[in-house]
């Protein structure tokens, strides 16, 4: 059940939000809604970009804790958090050495795999290696070894970014390029008909917990980057219009791939669920999108709890070094 703390009005947060990664603009919209609902919940807010002036702003600003609200590489690689780590100040979010964990797809599918938790059989593939061999008889035997359809998709990346669902070995090639384009190492991934959920999981200092499942239906068939970013281009369903069995399966797998993987105060878990009602893990996000069309907000308002209240418990567990 989430806490929902509504504590002390005096307490100051910094959002960082922005940054230079192909998802700025997703993250200043996450970044000024968590501003919005924590200051709604009586917390002081200050939103700054992660730039050179970072320091001086931590120390004119003087935060009990700080929310980095950042996609993409810079936000989710483990890089800041460890600048964060040396400033003293809690923040709010997976560790440094956990976000590189999740942020490469191929590393926390080989975690998640270990710990008994179902994954697509993938086949990992750095730039570097695929031209060296030969790029057309390393598609060839691909081809020849893989089921189709496939997913290819970059190992390090957010918001469906270079993402295809390829059909025809003959299409492999281009969406290789698409993936490089993003990440310098592509996964292949089998490809798992069923239904798209994401599941967030939240810790406010009494163990993790996971939100009502959100179901995913793109009215065009696709639920790329446009898609996510776009009001009206899917259908959410939370909780899912699956069996409460099989919902409650993909619940408890969605905490343990967040405890396995090492996260902490928020996550979100996506899966699908094949025909067999089998929860198959896809990946880990250690910064989930906060807008309006993000599925973490609407998971957390199907539980009818306020955004700034679970909010303000996320932040007071981070200040109190819980979660």
């Amino acid at each position: 059940m989430i806490q929902g703390m509504n504590q002390e009005a005096n307490l100051r947060v910094l959002v960082l939000a922005g940054g230079i990664s192909h998802e700025r603009d997703i993250s200043l919209k996450s970044g000024r809604r968590v501003a919005d609902a924590l200051t709604d919940a009586g917390a002081t807010v200050v939103i700054r970009e992660p730039d050179e002036d970072l320091f001086k702003h931590i120390a004119t600003d003087n935060p009990d804790v700080i929310w980095p609200v950042l996609h993409g590489a810079s936000g989710e690689d483990g890089s800041l958090r460890d600048i964060l780590s040396l400033t003293g100040v809690a923040y709010v979010g997976a560790t440094a050495a956990s976000a590189r964990l999740a942020w490469d797809k191929s590393i926390a599918k080989i975690l998640v795999e270990r710990a008994g938790i179902q994954t697509p059989a993938s086949l990992t593939l750095p730039k570097e290696t695929f031209r060296e061999l030969d790029a057309d008889l390393v598609l060839e035997q691909v081809a020849k070894h893989m089921t189709f359809p496939v997913v290819v998709k970059p190992a390090r990346s957010g918001s469906a970014q270079g993402v295809t669902v390829v059909t025809d070995p003959e299409h492999l090639n281009r969406a290789m390029v698409d993936a490089y384009v993003y990440c310098e190492v592509a996964i292949i991934e089998r490809f798992v008909a069923g239904t798209e959920l994401a599941i967030s999981v939240i810790n406010e200092g009494a163990g993790p917990i996971a939100l009502p499942a959100v179901e995913i239906e793109p009215t065009h068939g696709k639920f790329g980057y446009d898609e996510r970013v776009t009001a009206g281009d899917i259908n959410y369903y939370v909780p899912a219009r699956l069996d409460h069995h099989i919902l409650e399966k993909a619940g408890k797998l969605a905490v343990k791939a967040h405890e396995e993987l090492g996260l902490r105060h928020l996550s979100r878990i996506d899966l699908i669920i094949d025909e067999a009602g089998t929860p198959w893990f896809l990946e880990a996000n250690v910064a989930p999108g906060m807008t309006e069309t993000s599925l973490l907000p609407q998971a957390i308002l199907a539980t009818n709890v306020s955004l700034g209240q679970v909010y303000l418990g996320l932040v007071n567990a981070a200040k109190a070094g819980r979660g």
